[in-house]
């Protein structure tokens, strides 16, 4: 009979921490967050745990501590980052080595802002713990943001406390199972609670972790609704990246990206600049994936997904992870950042599934309640035509058949110019189906490297992506 481990509460896990002789270190909470030592000051056996408890509340005191910060922003990320650089080194400053052998010492920060008098914003934060597995190591770091969703002030700072105990415990006992220590952040709190929308692990602890797969985690779990990367594979604050920014977006199953995706995508960015009249200084473009993409008929396979983005990065792309299979869903995300221009490219057969009434039967408002979502903040879809395999029509918004009962509604959005043509499209690339492609390439055949942008085939065969095997296509040589 297999026994089910039981979680530690907030409680036990500070206990536990206390009891280990060798784990020493500093807690600074500023702004609203005063919770997480409190943990351990009550499980008992603190003092050989706690080198230094501080609540740096006034901006100025934590000005003359930590610095001041550009534009008067102190729950930011670089904030906490000053915060547990500098406790760890006033422990080590003070400390003796020789004094204290075997000691790993850590610090834990957060600066948080939690709900308004008004409840109009709900209110959010940074955490993070600089930490030692070993005492001859040097420091690794876990920093995440945390959206509140609770609506009482009380209620934030308990569950910040619960999160800053879990982040701690998983920061020195599941440092070698960082898909472990992100599930165990959210011990004793409920998904409704709070969100967890970014996460970085740095150091020696996690030398051989990808962020982009533990940022895969948080929409995965349910943790989130969104992850943003950049190129460089960093993790990027979406509320950062997107606030007051025009916004265009492609999503695809990039698998691999193909001549098609790029054509669509900058054949309808152009479009998109000339009628908003925006620049690349204050538009963000972001090629989105589904978790339901990811997924297909199975679970997540992540190396395919690495694969995907890799791409990706390698030509230059910022990429959104969701949890939006509805094309509203992600226009109304967008919106909680945004009041500017959104613009979205599409394919005929995307556009189709829009006007689906069978996909907001979960509306109480049906696909009116969808379309007002859709539609909104003037979002306009850049549409890219579709050159049917079966009969070589071409179709675009003035051929393609929506149900009878949806006609007006779909002439009316069409009329108001929120539905346009990409009319300036590469017509060489009608005949280009990622789904034949990934079928040469996992076949080991040819004739698909020239549907591809230019470096992804070579990238492709060079590190096996997509179920590409060399040693496959060496057989029709020998």
């Amino acid at each position: 009979m297999s026994l089910i481990k039981q979680k530690l509460t907030p409680k036990q896990k500070a206990l536990a921490i206390n009891l280990d002789s060798n784990i020493y270190g500093t807690f600074a909470e500023i702004g609203a967050g005063q919770e997480t030592v409190r943990h351990f000051f009550r499980a008992g056996g603190a003092s050989k745990t706690i080198a230094k408890a501080m609540s740096a509340y006034d901006k100025e005191f934590s000005d003359a501590i930590y610095g001041k910060e550009t534009q008067n922003r102190y729950v930011t990320q670089n904030r906490l980052r000053k915060m547990l650089r500098y406790e760890v080194a006033l422990i080590e400053e003070r400390l003796s080595r020789e004094d204290h052998p075997g000691r790993r010492f850590f610090s834990y920060a957060n600066t948080v802002t939690t709900i308004n008098f008004e409840k109009t914003f709900k209110g959010h934060g940074w955490a993070g713990v600089r930490f030692q597995r070993d005492e001859h190591e040097g420091y690794s770091e876990v920093v995440i943001h945390v959206k509140f969703k609770e609506n009482n002030t009380t209620l934030q700072q308990e569950t910040l406390g619960n999160l800053g105990v879990n982040l701690i415990y998983g920061a020195f006992f599941y440092n070698d199972n960082p898909r472990r220590l992100i599930e165990s952040l959210y011990d004793d709190i409920a998904l409704d609670d709070l969100e967890i929308d970014m996460i970085d692990f740095t150091g020696p602890a996690f030398e051989y972790v990808d962020n982009r797969l533990m940022s895969l985690q948080l929409v995965k779990n349910g943790m989130t609704d969104a992850v943003i990367f950049n190129p460089d594979g960093k993790n990027m604050l979406p509320a950062d990246m997107l606030y007051r920014k025009n916004i265009f977006a492609v999503r695809g199953s990039f698998r691999p990206v193909t001549k098609v995706n790029i054509d669509m995508f900058e054949s309808g960015l152009k479009v998109f600049r000339e009628d908003t009249g925006c620049t690349p200084e204050n538009t963000e473009v972001l090629f989105e994936i589904t978790i339901s993409n990811l997924k297909g008929d199975g679970d997540i396979d992540e190396r395919d997904f690495l694969d995907r983005v890799d791409v990706l990065a390698q030509l230059g792309y910022t990429v959104i992870i969701s949890n939006f299979s509805e094309y509203y869903r992600l226009i109304d995300y967008f919106s909680t950042f945004t009041g500017h221009k959104i613009g979205i490219a599409m394919g005929v057969n995307n556009l189709l599934m829009v006007f689906d009434e069978n996909y907001y039967k979960n509306l109480s408002g049906g696909i009116l309640e969808a379309f007002g979502k859709f539609f909104r903040n003037d979002m306009t879809v850049y549409l890219y035509p579709y050159k049917d395999p079966e009969t070589g029509e071409l179709l675009d918004s003035n051929n393609l058949k929506v149900n009878d009962n949806l006609k007006e509604l779909y002439k009316y959005f069409k009329h108001n110019k929120r539905i346009k043509d990409i009319k300036f499209y590469n017509p060489n690339y009608s005949e280009i189906y990622s789904r034949e492609i990934l079928k040469k390439i996992v076949h080991a055949e040819t004739g698909w490297e020239n549907q591809v942008p230019e470096g992804v085939a070579e990238m492709i065969k060079d590190k096996g992506m997509f179920g590409y095997k060399e040693e496959v296509s060496l057989r029709e040589f020998t």
